[in-house]
């Protein structure tokens, strides 16, 4: 008996033994299934640091690549502008040392003349006392040319609307810039010739940037020579530039500021705005330096045909009159690119701006001082309406360039002028339109001109979080105080 029950008392230890072994077995694989389930979960998050680090690192090689691009560009740009400056200094020097032969030639030819006539007075002298025949004193001879159609205009019995179809204003306002220019136009008669006369030389200047016509064609109106003519015309626009400019072109005073905010915000609803800013490009010739800076491409595409050309930013009151020109920047600058280079800006970053708008258009960037439309996609009512009023004042300035192209035919097409004068020639013809617009003179129909520029969004078109807060409150004035139009809604 006592046997048996030793033999059941081992069992009993045994199956206990066995359950406890079993039990651990079954703990150790759920202890080995949770350091799998945590290792795997300490992998994925080991794994998602190193792509966070990745993306992190890639992000910013990416700025430091934009940011040096930037630099490469700037720097390229600045080069660019040195070497074009000293180009521009060498053409000078060189045409200073030809002026001076010219100069010298002339003087030279001149003492000859003069001691020529004196030695023909005295063998004529001599003669006389002898009693002999004499032949006539010789003469510098000048090319007779034809005045005819010069002398039918200068006539005061010349139509005032044929006058005004040929130089582009009518009488009274030709005989103002004369009057105007002729202490610095005015030259002296010589031994050799007599001098052009003011209004001819100012006749020479204006009805050549008026047609845009070729010096050959210039010269056969006028009765004068080719090269006197492009001389004339150089003369005339840096006459016009130093004593026109400073009273016809001019950044407003500060009542003429209020004057046009008044009249800005009667247009639009939009207050504290002095301006209206547009870009616009006059075509060259290829010019024998830096010929990519001037390609143009986006004009190449569209004319199907190779272009050059250079830009001219304007700033315009209400009126259309220009306040405020940047002209000569290379055809391959987008706008926003041109303003930052410009005198405007400059005075932006000297203060001179604070708490006014300049209206743009898309292709320039929301800064603190210039105001453009909103731009992404799918607009809100509101922004729809401001929009539309900034339209309204983006028309004015637009339309001043097409009557300036219009009105001075030599900015539609090609010119022969030197690329380092075209911006005294250029400027000459702004200040002329100011004049006329100023005096009420009207472009005829047949001269309207169908302005195309195409606009270049800024890579960085948002740079002031303080001019987004800004527009938005305007549009939402303008919309809420029934100042904006639903036009958009049609």
């Amino acid at each position: 008996m006592n046997g048996n029950k030793q033999k059941k008392r081992r069992r009993r230890e045994n199956a206990i033994i066995i359950d406890e072994e079993a039990s651990e077995n079954r703990g150790g694989a759920k202890t080995k299934e949770l350091k799998e389930i945590l290792t795997s979960l300490i992998l994925l998050e080991d794994q998602e640091k190193n792509e966070q680090e990745k993306f992190t690192r890639a992000n910013s090689e990416e700025r430091i690549q934009f940011e040096e691009n930037q630099k490469k560009k700037t720097r390229t740009l600045m080069d660019y502008y040195s070497k074009f400056q000293e180009n521009h200094k060498d053409l000078d020097q060189i045409d200073g040392v030809r002026r001076r032969k010219t100069r010298a030639n002339t003087l030279a030819s001149t003492i000859g003349a003069v001691t020529m006539e004196n030695s023909i007075s005295i063998s004529e002298g001599n003669s006389k006392d002898d009693g002999c025949n004499t032949a006539p004193g010789r003469r510098l001879w000048v090319k007779n040319r034809s005045k005819d159609w010069w002398d039918q205009c200068n006539s005061p019995e010349f139509p005032e609307e044929e006058f005004k179809r040929a130089f582009r204003m009518g009488k009274n306002t030709f005989e103002m810039i004369c009057n105007e220019l002729n202490s610095v136009v005015a030259k002296e008669n010589t031994m050799l010739r007599d001098a052009v006369p003011v209004r001819q030389r100012v006749a020479v200047c204006i009805w050549r940037l008026a047609t845009g016509e070729p010096l050959r064609l210039v010269s056969k109106r006028f009765g004068l020579g080719i090269s006197t003519c492009h001389k004339l015309v150089l003369e005339v626009c840096s006459a016009i530039r130093k004593v026109l400019m400073p009273k016809y072109l001019q950044w407003p005073d500060e009542e003429n500021v209020s004057r046009i905010k008044d009249e800005f915000e009667a247009i639009s609803g939009i207050p504290n705005v002095v301006g209206a800013m547009y870009t616009t490009h006059i075509p060259i010739i290829a010019p024998k330096i830096s010929v990519a800076a001037y390609f143009n491409k986006r004009h190449t595409e569209r004319n199907r045909k190779t272009s050059y050309s250079i830009t001219v930013q304007g700033v315009v009151d209400p009126r259309g009159v220009f306040t405020d020109v940047c002209i000569g920047w290379p055809g391959s600058m987008p706008d926003d690119q041109v303003l930052e280079k410009s005198a405007l800006n400059q005075r932006a970053n000297a203060g001179l701006l604070k708490g006014v708008w300049i209206i743009g258009s898309s292709g320039y960037p929301l800064t603190d001082w210039v105001l453009v439309p909103y731009s992404q996609q799918h607009l809100t009512w509101t922004q729809h309406a401001f929009n539309e009023k900034i339209g309204e004042i983006q028309r004015i300035s637009k339309q001043a360039f097409a009557r300036v192209k219009g009105r001075w035919g030599c900015l539609q097409k090609r010119t022969e002028v030197k690329l380092q004068d075209l911006p005294v020639v250029l400027g000459a013809c702004y200040v002329l339109h100011n004049i006329c617009e100023l005096r009420n003179e009207e472009i005829e129909p047949e001269l309207n001109f169908e302005l195309v520029d195409d606009e270049m969004v800024p890579e960085i078109g948002l740079r002031s979080a303080n001019a987004m807060k800004a527009r938005d409150m305007i549009a939402h004035n303008l919309l809420h105080h029934n100042h904006a139009g639903t036009s958009f809604l049609s």
